[in-house]
């Protein structure tokens, strides 16, 4: 059995193919909300032939997804071209499998629940996963595995382009440590406010919701970080304090294990059912 998990992000499509449990490859491209079901079914088909892959062999499809448009074109390439009717993995489908303790769980991204949902299933808890992408994301699990939420800040490429759109005279620069915090010029004082002050944020939040998470655990329980996402490549990110492993395909085995819940509950369901005739 062979499962297409796509994390469907801002700024990137994810995809993973696992075959009876163990992830065989992965592949990262730009999103485009507006692409067709036929262009996902392209590029698709070429992501995955890089390593001999075709599309004729998936078995199953799951996603998480914060782009709708997107949602709606990945199911239509599922039925169309794979004749499959893609898992999508959300608040409703993991009732049951991930306890949510937040005001308003349909609110919550499907990203941010499947790093609670794999971080749990992996490390064990308390914990939190940083997710470094258009956003950053940092999600909370409880001692009992529940999501609690978070907290969400501006991605270091958004900070980026937001500072560079707004103010004219300052370029696109490549965000990287400076040699020092005092820039001499006008590129190493912005990588200084950029890479620097975005280590103190995460630093800084981290801290707080670590503490926060402490308190409300039980006494001697020792909270585990977990780093994910688009930037875990990035050298600077040893710098941030207290991160236990990087793991960037965290989300993707997160909706593996979401499409594997759920498909062990409708197995169970149906031989139930079937006793029951």
């Amino acid at each position: 059995m062979k499962l297409l998990a796509a994390d469907i992000g801002n700024t990137n499509i994810t995809l993973g193919l696992f075959n009876e449990g163990a992830m065989v490859g992965s592949w990262r491209a730009t999103t485009r909300a507006a692409a067709t079901a036929d262009e996902l079914a392209i590029t698709v088909s070429e992501l995955i032939g890089l390593d001999g892959h075709v599309l004729a062999e998936i078995d199953a499809v799951a996603l998480a997804s914060v782009v709708p448009p997107l949602t709606e074109s990945f199911e239509r390439f599922g039925a169309d071209r794979l004749a499959l009717d893609p898992l999508v993995v959300d608040a409703a489908a993991l009732g049951g499998i991930l306890a949510i303790e937040i005001d308003r769980p349909d609110e919550a991204g499907a990203d941010r629940l499947v790093n609670a949902l794999a971080v749990r299933i992996e490390f064990g808890a308390p914990a939190i996963v940083i997710d470094f992408g258009t956003s950053t994301n940092f999600d909370v699990v409880s001692a009992a595995g529940a999501y609690l939420g978070g907290a969400i800040a501006p991605g270091l490429g958004l900070s980026l382009e937001a500072l560079v759109g707004y103010a004219s005279k300052l370029p696109r620069i490549e965000l990287r440590r400076p040699p020092a915090a005092i820039g001499s010029n006008t590129v190493h004082a912005m990588q200084s406010g950029m890479v620097l002050g975005y280590i103190g944020l995460v630093n800084g939040l981290l801290s707080a919701l670590r503490s926060e998470l402490a308190e409300r655990s039980p006494t001697g329980s020792r909270v585990t970080v977990v780093a994910t996402g688009g930037y875990t490549h990035e050298p600077w990110l040893r710098e941030v304090q207290g991160i236990d492993a990087i793991e960037p395909d965290l989300t993707l085995r997160g909706i593996h294990y979401a499409w594997q819940a759920l498909r062990a509950g409708a197995d169970t369901r149906a031989t139930a059912a079937a006793h029951a005739r």
